[in-house]
């Protein structure tokens, strides 16, 4: 019951200058996934070169440009997913610096499972193009990803949560696949959530150091199943402790599981 951690993408990324095109037999559930992809490239593609391209990919003035990029999404030069993504979360948990040694490599590639708008999921070592689309918009023809994601991706995610699940998606992605009532994961799926503790007690959701802070608690998880200090076999409770663990973590709260197994995890900040 291997432990499975869930990522959004991130706005921020490093386009590469150079590397292999776009192989879609490379990336992650090719076989269940392919023919969708293909569909939203084109898809993506037909929206891209449109004269309403910024405002149907909600770009804004100073990224508008950006909508040629899915113009060339089979040609483009990719970089595996750690290296394209570079927001907040990513910085914080440091994926690239993991990919450094084999261990690193091997959990990226069997452990962390990025979704995305344009892929549905991919591996963190999957090798990508840069690319924009959101999973919270919808194409013409497609409607919104995160509904069209769900058929596709039900299959290829219920297979992989077999062991305790981390996810550390945001609102608009973990739409696009909640674990099956019939079959939830063994270990039960953690949606980790960041609050910030004022002296009075009061409590207040956070955005920017929630991304860092799930970043953190990633980085250390796969540290932990690098070194062989955390099984891949893990439980709630272990992760639990990790997260405990972080400097910047006060408390930790493990809420109780609901029929698909989901529980909060609650990381609270002071």
């Amino acid at each position: 019951m291997p432990v499975l951690i869930l990522l959004p993408p991130s706005e921020g990324k490093t386009p590469p200058s150079s590397g292999p095109p776009l192989d879609l037999a490379g990336l992650l559930g090719s076989a269940e996934l392919g023919a969708a992809r293909l569909t939203v490239m084109e898809a993506l593609s037909r929206a891209s070169a449109s004269p309403d391209a910024a405002a149907l990919l909600g770009l804004g003035p100073r990224s508008a440009a950006d909508a040629a990029l899915n113009l060339h999404l089979a040609t483009a030069p990719c970089a595996p997913a750690h290296e394209l993504f570079t927001g907040v979360l990513y910085e914080a948990a440091a994926l690239s610096r993991h990919a450094g040694g084999q261990p690193g490599r091997r959990i990226l590639s069997s452990s962390v499972v990025i979704l995305s708008g344009l892929w549905g999921a991919v591996r963190a070592t999957d090798a990508l193009p840069d690319h924009r689309l959101s999973m919270g918009l919808a194409l013409p023809g497609l409607g919104r990803m995160s509904a069209f994601w769900k058929r596709p991706l039900a299959p290829v995610l219920d297979g992989l949560a077999d062991g305790v699940v981390v996810d550390c998606r945001s609102s608009a992605y973990a739409a696009a696949w909640q674990p099956s009532a019939q079959a939830p994961p063994a270990g039960g799926l953690l949606r980790v959530a960041v609050v910030k503790e004022a002296p009075h007690g009061a409590r207040t959701a956070v955005s920017h150091h929630a991304k860092h802070t799930r970043g953190l608690l990633v980085g250390a998880i796969i540290d932990a199943l690098a070194g062989a200090t955390l099984a891949q076999e893990a439980d709630a409770e272990s992760i639990a402790g990790i997260a405990q663990g972080l400097e910047a973590v006060h408390a930790v709260e493990l809420g109780e599981p609901d029929r698909r197994g989901r529980r909060d995890l609650r990381l609270v900040l002071r």
